[in-house]
């Protein structure tokens, strides 16, 4: 249900008040620490449904709700994308093999905030392509958030992340992007990971939303498997993800998913 309080700018996109950045933070702080602890099971022979069974139940554990199970029919805690999976990866009987990346996607609610994040892993050693692809999108996603403040806008956060990106001869995925959160999983706006400087909506104090650019190592086309959910590159190339959930300050921006032991990307 959507949350009454605030206001709606003019491209509806809501406007929270102070106090609600507290019940952000608790929801932000949950689900990253889920993405803190499933790290060690992340390794070689390892299906992505056993790593998705422990994250339902430490979700359970918190006495906290997976945002996911039944949203429009999903029944899994997370999303869990390997090489050139793009997002939306299905947890499975898929096994885990030496060298494969993989991005592990998780929101819970907490009190009825929703904390959204996601982040790159790998299952033993990464091919130095793959590594290579991770720390660029990482970067990028950390330049998007930098471009965060109020009177900046929308087309500057994705212009950061495309410019980087594309410097770095890898592509930004188009077909998906960021968006609104709070007391809903998804609100306007679409945060777009490209664009040119200046344009879109205005960013204010109070706004919720994500960032998630997906990179991929070849061409940014992607198609969507049959089962309406997986998506994966259209060339087969490599795709990395990471993703935070911010809220606009006074000042600039903060983090509410930040890892709270430092595990945010995966070789550091």
């Amino acid at each position: 249900m959507d949350d009454p309080r605030g206001r709606l700018t003019k491209d509806g996109i809501r406007i929270h008040e102070a106090g609600d950045f507290a019940g952000m933070r608790v929801a932000g702080r949950l689900a990253a620490e889920i993405l803190d602890d499933v790290a060690a099971l992340v390794e070689p022979g390892a299906t992505t449904a056993m790593l998705d069974d422990f994250i339902r139940e430490r979700v359970t554990a918190a006495g906290a709700v997976s945002a996911t199970i039944g949203y429009r029919g999903y029944q899994h805690a997370s999303c869990i994308s390997v090489n050139h999976v793009v997002c939306h990866g299905i947890p499975g009987a898929k096994v885990l093999k030496d060298g494969d990346i993989l991005n592990i996607d998780v929101t819970v609610i907490v009190d009825g905030w929703f904390g959204d994040t996601s982040r790159m892993y790998a299952a033993g050693a990464m091919p130095r392509k793959a590594e290579r692809l991770v720390q660029v999108t990482h970067d990028a996603l950390m330049l998007g958030i930098e471009a965060v403040r109020p009177g900046a806008t929308f087309g500057d956060i994705g212009h950061a992340i495309q410019s980087y990106v594309e410097a770095q001869r890898m592509s930004v995925v188009r077909d998906f992007c960021g968006h609104g959160l709070g007391r809903v999983f998804h609100a306007p706006p679409n945060v777009l990971h490209y664009g040119r400087p200046g344009s879109g909506p205005r960013l204010e104090e109070g706004m919720f939303f994500t960032i998630e650019p997906m990179v991929n190592l070849g061409r940014p086309e992607t198609k969507v498997l049959a089962d309406d959910w997986t998506a994966v590159t259209r060339d087969k190339s490599l795709s990395a993800q990471f993703e935070h959930s911010v809220g606009v300050t006074a000042t600039g921006v903060e983090i509410f998913t930040p890892s709270p032991a430092g595990r945010f990307h995966p070789t550091r």
